[in-house]
Parts: structure tokens; sequence; C-alpha cells
């Protein structure tokens, strides 16, 4: 009886070996930037997308980055096979999906998940690719809002003058700032936060979930406030080397985050919610208006000037048009 049973074993052992090897997937590394590191939500939520990789046919091994630059370098010089950073440095990578952070482009968050479900669509592919890399989707971290240490600052006219980070790396930023006739402050990630609670800076771009974590809140005192009208709607986003991943990893990413949205919606929607309601700056219907319009001449000098995509524009106001086709810029061809 023994000597049946080991043969046997040996042979149930390499079966389950053979099966193992056949499944056990390609093993790549993703960069991943989050200003938490592996503390943050940004890496935790990856570690659920780790998980349903594996049905791709990939086994990914995550590297967390609490600097941005740092992780993009890094991805550059082909240390992680794939990198999750700002859609203002994927530009560089994908101008196509870099395009999508551009200012005013998505009034809401229901535009936001048109956008991103129509980057999902198959017949978007050959717009992903540029070279070695692929955009594998976009993650929505949300508006980001005008924050103000002064509330008499409730208007673009009124910033002229005014101080204002812009990030150091993005000249589109400091291009913004002098066209509304604002000064443009030198910046980063890291110390744009800081500028503005120690007063060195007037105004900020960011998204709510900096209000708590980046404790903005100090730099807008009792006088400033958060102008209630989304500048730019925010994203991180997933750039990979094609070569290193199979052949429809791309499609079944943007598929994937596609469907994960209202997950990211649901959260971001409750940051907004900490807001002391005694920050929040409502910005009148009279005045959207201008608003709009100083935004679409910053897009179309943008575009013209090379910083942002001409087919992602194009695309964008497709997309506003369809769910207002009364706009004013409906009827208009300049973008």
């Amino acid at each position: 009886m023994k000597s049946l049973l080991q043969p046997c074993l040996r042979l149930l052992l390499l079966l389950l070996f053979a099966s193992s090897s056949a499944h056990a997937g390609q093993q790549v590394t993703l960069c991943i930037w989050d200003p938490l590191g592996a503390q943050g939500d940004g890496f935790s939520t990856m570690k659920d997308y780790v998980l349903t990789a594996r049905n791709w046919g990939v086994d990914i091994t995550l590297k967390a980055y609490t600097d941005e630059r740092v992780a993009t370098e890094d991805f550059k010089a082909g240390q992680c096979d794939g990198a999750l950073m700002s859609g203002l440095r994927a530009r560089s990578f994908i101008p196509f999906t870099g395009s999508i952070d551009s200012v005013g482009s998505i009034p809401s968050y229901t535009h936001m998940r048109k956008v991103i479900d129509l980057l999902a669509n198959p017949k978007l592919t050959p717009k992903m690719i540029v070279g070695p890399y692929e955009f594998a989707g976009a993650v929505p971290l949300g508006a980001a809002y005008s924050f103000v240490n002064d509330r008499k600052i409730n208007s673009m006219a009124k910033a002229a003058g005014k101080k204002v980070a812009v990030l150091d790396w993005d000249k589109s930023q400091a291009e913004v700032a002098r066209m509304v006739g604002a000064v443009p402050v030198q910046s980063d990630i890291t110390n744009f936060a800081g500028k503005f609670n120690n007063g060195q800076v007037d105004i900020i771009f960011c998204p709510i979930v900096g209000y708590k974590a980046l404790e903005l809140y100090k730099g807008l005192g009792k006088n400033g406030g958060i102008a209630r009208y989304p500048v730019v709607q925010v994203t991180a986003q997933l750039i990979i080397r094609r070569d290193k991943f199979p052949k429809d990893f791309g499609l079944n990413s943007r598929e994937e985050i596609a469907r994960q949205v209202p997950r990211f919606f649901g959260i971001i929607r409750n940051v907004e919610r900490e807001v002391d309601p005694a920050h929040w700056m409502p910005v009148p219907l009279s005045d959207r208006d201008g608003y709009e319009k100083v935004m679409r001449e910053l897009r179309i000098h943008l575009t013209k000037a090379g910083y942002y995509d001409p087919g992602m524009m194009t695309l964008l106001k497709r997309v506003r048009c369809k769910m207002e086709p009364d706009n004013a810029e409906c009827s208009q061809t300049e973008e």
C-alpha cells in the first residue's frame, strides 16, 4: 500500500505544480504615488486592483512613493513597469489622457463619469498608446477648488495681483496665473499647502481631500473661503509599459477602473461633507457665465500653446454639449 501511495502522491504534487505554473501570472511592478505612502487610500485601493489583475494573467508588486517626482523618474528609468501618478504628470507620457485635468473642461462628477466611461471604449484604444506607453485608467480624485485667504477674492478678476501657488514643473499653471493677472509663486506638492497656511500665497487650487489632510483650514482662517465652483477635475492616472503586460491588459484595466468610479465618488463626497460649512463660498449663478467664459478662453489659449491635446479638448466639449446642449459654447467652433 505504501509503495502504491508514494508514486500517487508524487504524481499529484507534479500535477499541482504544473497547474500552478500554468496559471502563474506575468510578474510586474507598479510605482504607486500616494502622499501618505503605503498608509494612504490610493495605495490601499491598488491592493484590490492587484487581486483583480491576477484574473488577467498578471502578478503585481506594488511600491509606495510619497514623492511623485521620484515615482515618475523611477518609472522612466525602468525600475517599475507601470506607475500611478497625477494627470498633470501623465500628460508627458500620454498627452491625450493627460489633458483630462484641464481648466474648466469637466464641470461636474456626472460629466466625469461619462468621460471615464468613454476612455474605456475599445474604439479609443489607439489614443491610449504613445510609443512604449499605454494609459491604463484614470482614478478621479475630486474637483479642485480655489482656496483663498480672503473671501473678497470671489472672482477671477479679483485674483489680479494676488499670489497663487503653481507647481514648478507644470508651465501651464503659471500661464493660467499670468492670464488672470495673478502672481505665480513656484511651489511643489510638498510645500504648496504650507505656503498657503503660512500666508506666503493668497490662493491655491486643491481637491477637497487636502482640506483636512493638508490642514488647509489653517490657511483659510476666519476670513478665507473655498469657492464652490470646480476649476479642474483632478485624476490619478495609471501609465504602463506595453511590452511588460499582456496584450489586452490596458483595456481590461480601463474597463475595471471605470466600473469602480461610483466607489471613488462615494469616497470623495464623504470627504467633501467634512468641510466646515462656514468655509464654503458659494459662486452666484450670475457670476458663473463669467467663470465659464474665462476658463474657456484659458483652454483655447493653452491648447494653441501646446499644453493641452486638441483631440481631448474636442471630446470633452462633446460631452459637455451632449449633457447641456443649450450652452453658448455649443454653437461656437473655436474649441
